[in-house]
C-alpha cells in the first residue's frame, strides 16, 4: 500500500508517499517522472497495472501516517529557513546504481553543492570501475525523494544550475535558501 499526502510548499504543491513504515516519494506536483511507477517500484515488479493503481491511498492528514509526518514537519522547518540534518526514515527503490548515486546525494551536505562529475568521481573510488558523470546525471533526476535527498545540490561541472527535474527555479530557490548560491 502507498499513500499519499499533498504538501503545500513556497514552490507549490509537494506530493509525499509513504509505504507505511518509510518515506518512499516526495516530488513537486509538475516534476519530470512525477509518481512515475511509484507503486510498482516500491510493491514489486510484478504488480498488475490496474492492482497498482488501486494500492494508492490519499490521506488528508500527515499525522495519520508514519513517515509523511515527519516529512511534514522537516519541510516545514527547513522552507522556515531552519538547518534541518535528520529528516525521516526513508525508502529508496531504484536499481543499484540509482541507490549509489542516491547514497552519494545523502552526503552534500547543508548549503554545499558538488558536480556531477565529482559524485562519478567519488563512486569510481567506492566501487572500483570508471563511472559516467552522464550516467550519475539519469540517477540524480530519477531521485524519488526530492529535496530532503538533496538532488538540488548537484551542478554542472562548471558551477551552471542544470538538469533539475522539478524545475531550475526551484533549484535556485532551494539553493538560495540554504545560502549556497
Amino acid at each position: 500500500m502507498i499513500y499519499l499526502y499533498d504538501y503545500c510548499s513556497p514552490l507549490g504543491k509537494i506530493s509525499l508517499a509513504s509505504d507505511g513504515d518509510a518515506l518512499c516519494g516526495l516530488w513537486f506536483e509538475d516534476q519530470k517522472y512525477f509518481q512515475s511507477n511509484l507503486v510498482k517500484r516500491v510493491l514489486g515488479d510484478g504488480v498488475d497495472e490496474n492492482d497498482a493503481e488501486a494500492q494508492r491511498i490519499i490521506v488528508d492528514d500527515a499525522s495519520d501516517i508514519s513517515g509523511i509526518e515527519r516529512a511534514a514537519a522537516w519541510l516545514d522547518a527547513y522552507f522556515n529557513g531552519e538547518r534541518m540534518d535528520e529528516a525521516c526514515k526513508i525508502s529508496l527503490h531504484g536499481s543499484p546504481f540509482q541507490e549509489l548515486v542516491w547514497d552519494e546525494l545523502t552526503k552534500i551536505g547543508y548549503g554545499q553543492m558538488t558536480t556531477y562529475g565529482d559524485i562519478a568521481k567519488s563512486l569510481e573510488k567506492r566501487c572500483g570501475r570508471p563511472m559516467s558523470a552522464r550516467a550519475v546525471g539519469s540517477a540524480v533526476g530519477k531521485n524519488p525523494i526530492s529535496i530532503i535527498v538533496p538532488c538540488h545540490r548537484v551542478v554542472g561541472a562548471s558551477g551552471s544550475l542544470t538538469g533539475y527535474a522539478g524545475g531550475l527555479e526551484r533549484k535556485r530557490y532551494l539553493l538560495e535558501l540554504e545560502g549556497a548560491i
